[in-house]
């Protein structure tokens, strides 16, 4: 049962993290070993997934996501770039995410708790930066495609915490976002899948305030 609890709160930073990098501090990684080579090709590739994230400031639409238990849960996400996302869950899931640019806050309204980490600190930071470039700010371990995806893998290194694989999938006709898989450094994997995707919505900047009395409480 600790393990189901953990991986559903944990499943709730939109499936980038494990609860090691969540909790480390900022630590100095490890020099980088040299990466994979990329050909044209593949650099052309990069390049659109590049355009894409740039493209997009604000994002709503559904989520359906399977835990490394195999437990699935599914709500609405809202994005408004830079840094800020509300993950809202279904019941009977008691979860809520909400990034506000620089904490990312999970609230499980059934225990009436609230844990904020650093948004610097977890893989989101990836999807919710303003300019994007793979190939310089994250590591990029291989890109893939086929009649019907295009699929970046991404490495997070950290010193404490271990590496953890990102696995971002698009839809080779248009490079729509599909969806993504995290494996922790234990190899379990969580993925979200999403659809119905509206780029054009202005959202209320209620959405993305954390309440931090909460926590001092």
């Amino acid at each position: 049962m600790t393990r189901v609890l953990a991986s559903l709160r944990i499943a709730a930073i939109g499936a980038f993290a494990a609860t090691a990098v969540l909790a480390a501090p900022p630590s100095t990684n490890p020099t980088p070993a040299p990466g994979p080579t990329f050909d044209t090709n593949q650099r052309a590739t990069l390049e659109k997934v590049n355009n894409y994230f740039n493209s997009v400031t604000t994002l709503v639409g559904k989520f359906v996501q399977v835990g490394p238990d195999g437990n699935k849960t599914e709500g609405q996400f809202y994005m408004q770039k830079p840094g800020k996302i509300r993950f809202e869950y279904d019941p009977p899931s008691p979860i809520e995410l909400i990034s506000d640019g620089d904490t990312v806050a999970v609230r499980d309204r059934k225990l009436a708790t609230q844990d904020v980490y650093p948004l610097s600190q977890t893989p989101l930071k990836f999807l919710l930066s303003d300019k994007l470039d793979l190939m310089k700010d994250a590591s990029v371990a291989g890109i893939y495609q086929d009649e019907l995806f295009v699929t970046v893998v991404i490495e997070d290194k950290n010193v404490i915490a271990g590496t953890h694989r990102l696995m971002i999938m698009f839809s080779k006709k248009d490079m729509q976002l599909k969806q993504w898989t995290v494996t922790d450094p234990q190899g379990y994997d969580t993925t979200v899948a999403v659809s119905d995707l509206d780029p054009g919505k202005r959202l209320d900047p209620k959405l993305f305030k954390i309440n931090y009395e909460r926590v001092l409480q």
